[in-house]
Protein backbone atom coordinates (compact mmCIF):
# COMPACT_ATOMS: atom_id res chain seq x y z
CA UNK A 1 0.00 0.00 0.00
CA UNK A 2 1.43 3.37 -1.01
CA UNK A 3 1.60 6.08 1.59
CA UNK A 4 0.46 9.61 0.82
CA UNK A 5 3.14 12.27 0.50
CA UNK A 6 4.00 13.65 3.97
CA UNK A 7 2.54 16.98 4.94
CA UNK A 8 5.41 19.50 5.02
CA UNK A 9 4.96 22.65 7.00
CA UNK A 10 7.67 25.24 7.59
CA UNK A 11 8.75 25.65 11.19
CA UNK A 12 7.41 28.65 13.05
CA UNK A 13 10.68 29.50 14.76
CA UNK A 14 8.91 29.59 18.14
CA UNK A 15 9.64 26.81 20.62
CA UNK A 16 6.15 27.09 22.15
CA UNK A 17 4.42 26.46 18.79
CA UNK A 18 6.40 23.87 16.85
CA UNK A 19 5.08 23.23 13.38
CA UNK A 20 4.38 19.62 12.48
CA UNK A 21 6.54 18.13 9.74
CA UNK A 22 5.01 14.69 9.56
CA UNK A 23 2.07 12.91 11.19
CA UNK A 24 0.88 9.50 10.06
CA UNK A 25 -0.18 6.07 11.15
CA UNK A 26 2.00 3.12 10.16
CA UNK A 27 2.02 -0.67 9.95
CA UNK A 28 4.47 -3.26 8.67
CA UNK A 29 3.11 -2.65 5.16
CA UNK A 30 4.38 0.94 5.06
CA UNK A 31 7.37 0.97 7.43
CA UNK A 32 9.88 1.34 4.55
CA UNK A 33 8.05 4.37 3.14
CA UNK A 34 7.88 5.83 6.66
CA UNK A 35 11.64 5.45 7.08
CA UNK A 36 12.24 7.21 3.75
CA UNK A 37 9.92 10.08 4.74
CA UNK A 38 11.68 10.47 8.11
CA UNK A 39 15.08 10.49 6.36
CA UNK A 40 14.01 13.17 3.87
CA UNK A 41 12.50 15.41 6.54
CA UNK A 42 15.47 15.00 8.88
CA UNK A 43 17.81 15.99 6.03
CA UNK A 44 15.54 18.91 5.06
CA UNK A 45 15.71 20.14 8.66
CA UNK A 46 19.45 20.07 9.10
CA UNK A 47 20.51 16.61 10.20
CA UNK A 48 23.46 15.17 8.31
CA UNK A 49 26.10 12.49 8.46
CA UNK A 50 26.27 10.45 11.67
CA UNK A 51 23.51 12.43 13.43
CA UNK A 52 21.13 11.74 10.53
CA UNK A 53 22.00 8.04 10.49
CA UNK A 54 21.55 7.67 14.26
CA UNK A 55 18.25 9.55 14.30
CA UNK A 56 16.76 7.53 11.44
CA UNK A 57 17.92 4.22 12.95
CA UNK A 58 16.47 5.18 16.35
CA UNK A 59 13.11 6.18 14.83
CA UNK A 60 12.98 3.00 12.73
CA UNK A 61 13.80 0.74 15.68
CA UNK A 62 11.12 2.31 17.89
CA UNK A 63 8.57 2.12 15.04
CA UNK A 64 9.37 -1.57 14.49
CA UNK A 65 8.96 -2.19 18.23
CA UNK A 66 5.56 -0.45 18.10
CA UNK A 67 4.49 -2.83 15.35
CA UNK A 68 5.95 -5.90 17.02
CA UNK A 69 4.86 -5.22 20.61
CA UNK A 70 2.18 -2.53 20.37
CA UNK A 71 -0.68 -4.06 18.46
CA UNK A 72 0.69 -4.17 14.90
CA UNK A 73 0.52 -0.45 14.25
CA UNK A 74 1.60 2.92 15.54
CA UNK A 75 1.43 6.66 15.07
CA UNK A 76 4.44 8.84 14.25
CA UNK A 77 4.60 12.62 14.67
CA UNK A 78 7.72 14.57 13.81
CA UNK A 79 8.41 18.25 14.42
CA UNK A 80 11.22 20.74 14.79
CA UNK A 81 11.46 23.13 17.71
CA UNK A 82 14.34 25.57 17.81
CA UNK A 83 17.54 23.58 17.37
CA UNK A 84 16.05 20.12 17.95
CA UNK A 85 14.25 17.55 15.84
CA UNK A 86 11.62 15.52 17.70
CA UNK A 87 9.83 12.31 16.80
CA UNK A 88 6.99 10.88 18.89
CA UNK A 89 5.88 7.28 18.29
CA UNK A 90 2.75 5.96 19.99
CA UNK A 91 1.20 2.52 20.10
CA UNK A 92 -1.42 0.59 22.07
CA UNK A 93 1.01 -1.84 23.70
CA UNK A 94 1.49 -2.67 27.38
CA UNK A 95 4.69 -0.70 27.83
CA UNK A 96 8.32 -1.64 27.90
CA UNK A 97 10.96 -2.68 30.41
CA UNK A 98 12.26 0.29 32.35
CA UNK A 99 14.80 -1.41 34.58
CA UNK A 100 17.93 0.74 34.79
CA UNK A 101 21.19 -0.84 33.80
CA UNK A 102 19.71 -3.29 31.33
CA UNK A 103 22.54 -5.34 29.88
CA UNK A 104 23.89 -4.73 26.41
CA UNK A 105 22.43 -7.37 24.08
CA UNK A 106 24.82 -10.23 23.37
CA UNK A 107 26.74 -9.89 20.13
CA UNK A 108 25.12 -13.12 18.92
CA UNK A 109 21.58 -11.97 19.75
CA UNK A 110 19.28 -11.60 16.76
CA UNK A 111 16.84 -9.27 18.56
CA UNK A 112 16.85 -6.88 21.48
CA UNK A 113 19.04 -4.09 20.16
CA UNK A 114 16.35 -1.60 19.11
CA UNK A 115 15.84 0.17 22.44
CA UNK A 116 19.53 -0.07 23.22
CA UNK A 117 20.40 1.65 19.92
CA UNK A 118 17.68 4.29 20.29
CA UNK A 119 18.79 5.20 23.81
CA UNK A 120 22.34 5.73 22.61
CA UNK A 121 21.38 7.66 19.49
CA UNK A 122 18.95 10.27 20.84
CA UNK A 123 17.49 11.66 24.01
CA UNK A 124 14.56 9.33 24.68
CA UNK A 125 11.56 9.86 26.91
CA UNK A 126 8.89 7.24 27.54
CA UNK A 127 5.31 7.50 28.74
CA UNK A 128 3.17 4.45 29.47
CA UNK A 129 -0.50 4.76 30.37
CA UNK A 130 -3.80 2.94 29.81
CA UNK A 131 -3.82 4.02 26.15
CA UNK A 132 -0.41 2.49 25.38
CA UNK A 133 3.20 3.53 25.07
CA UNK A 134 4.60 6.80 23.72
CA UNK A 135 8.28 7.33 23.06
CA UNK A 136 9.72 10.69 22.05
CA UNK A 137 13.15 10.88 20.47
CA UNK A 138 14.97 14.22 20.42
CA UNK A 139 18.09 15.05 18.45
CA UNK A 140 19.96 18.37 18.40
CA UNK A 141 20.45 20.01 15.02
CA UNK A 142 23.91 21.46 14.79
CA UNK A 143 24.59 24.33 12.41
CA UNK A 144 26.98 23.48 9.56
CA UNK A 145 30.67 23.98 10.34
CA UNK A 146 32.22 26.98 8.57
Amino acid sequence: MAMPEPHRTPTTGHSHRPAGLLARDFTIENIVELRHAVTRLAEDNGLADVALYRFVIAVHEIAVNAIRHGGGQGRLEMWRADAHLHCRISDHGPGMPTAPGRPVPAITATTGRGLWLARRSCQMTTRVDDAGTTITLTCPIRPPQA
